[in-house]
């Protein structure tokens, strides 16, 4: 790692050229919610005006320059003599400007997952490689809890990261790319006052949580209330609609499907985003629904964010966004849901405590 200093003016002269010569993306507002407050996304910019550096956070995460909701994995073309199959793996390059913390470790997730894990994914590789990324700090919102999952700082999976530190931003340089392409501007090493000014910046960030959840043993927990009539009590108020899924950072569940043409020339199979809340989820042939329950789906969901892969990878892949709080109708989020299963899990423990003894 490199760690440089830059004006916020040259760093804006920097990102403008940047974007002007590479497809990028960057936050801009695109509505306002039911409370007035600004709503956030991704979109395509070509000049660094158009780029709101003081966003508060995305309603989608940038997952979605990744992992598509629709990808066509291959085509099919049918003739007298047989059939063809076309396999496009290449990905176009894209800037992508002002990453929270938590996305970046959200794509250092998935990069655990499909480009380091047992099948690995090059749809995913092509992307991935083709794409530079800048990342922000920023003060955390009242509602987000990444500093509970330990994902409120981050160190790999950038190419820059910026922190703002006054007139200034605090740059560290993690790919020879992001060196080679700042040669061109005005930067210095930091000074003794930058690094002060840093951890202050710093310490502003982690104190700024107001929302907590413990997360101590979490995995634990989960399977002594596999059964909690916790599960009931939220799934009851689940619409099974899928959009906790789809504007998480880290959930990577898919479904294929196969389309033919009328006229049958012609073929492809699509990978698609889904979600295990979904009703069809566990539907298997001959139409047995493994999870025909609400309560059963919205568990299963839970447990694989701090339970199934914290158990083979040793680490949950929640980054405590709470995007999924936000954007959930029935107003199901995770610190209430945490929350609950730890009170279920303390009242038992009071019930066997307080049982009497056996003669």
């Amino acid at each position: 790692m490199i760690y440089k200093v830059i004006s916020k003016k040259e760093f804006r002269r920097f990102v403008d050229l940047l974007v002007k010569s590479n497809s990028s993306f960057g936050p801009q507002q695109v509505d306002t919610d039911s409370r007035g407050n600004p709503v956030y996304q991704f979109k395509p910019v070509q000049t660094v005006d158009e780029i709101a550096f003081d966003y508060t956070a995305t309603a989608s995460s940038a997952k979605h320059f990744f992992l598509p909701f629709r990808e066509e994995l291959s085509s099919f073309t049918f003739h007298k003599d047989g059939w063809e199959q076309k396999i496009s793996y290449d990905a176009e390059p894209v800037v992508l400007v002002g990453l929270r913390a938590c996305d970046i470790s959200a794509l250092n997730i998935l990069d655990d997952v499909l480009l380091n894990g047992h099948f690995p994914s090059p749809y995913y590789l092509a992307k991935r490689k083709n794409s530079f990324v800048i990342g922000m700090d920023h003060l955390p919102l009242p509602d987000c809890f990444c500093k509970s999952m330990s994902h409120h700082t981050v160190t790999t999976g950038f190419n820059l990261f910026c922190s703002d530190i006054g007139d200034n931003y605090y740059l560290s340089i993690n790919s020879s790319k992001a060196f080679n392409f700042l040669k061109e501007f005005e930067t210095r090493d930091p000074l003794y006052e930058d690094n002060c000014l840093l951890v202050e910046r710093r310490k502003l960030i982690q104190h700024g949580f107001t929302t907590e959840i413990d997360v101590t043993a979490l995995p634990s927990i989960l399977d002594i209330e596999f059964d909690s009539p916790v599960w009931e009590k939220w799934g009851q108020k689940c619409l099974n609609c899928g959009t906790c899924a789809m504007v998480c950072p880290s959930c990577y569940c898919y479904s294929l499907t196969e389309s033919f043409e009328t006229n049958l020339k012609g073929a492809k199979r699509e990978k698609r985003l889904y979600s295990c809340n979904l009703v069809d989820f566990a539907v298997v042939a001959g139409g047995h629904n493994f999870r025909p329950k609400n309560g059963d789906r919205l568990k299963y969901r839970y447990y694989h964010q701090h339970r199934g892969f914290a158990e083979n990878d040793n680490q949950q892949i929640c980054v405590g966004c709470n995007r999924c709080g936000r954007a959930c109708l029935a107003g199901i989020n995770p610190k209430d849901v945490i929350n609950d299963l730890r009170m279920e899990k303390e009242s038992c423990l009071t019930c066997v405590s307080s049982s009497p003894a056996r003669t």
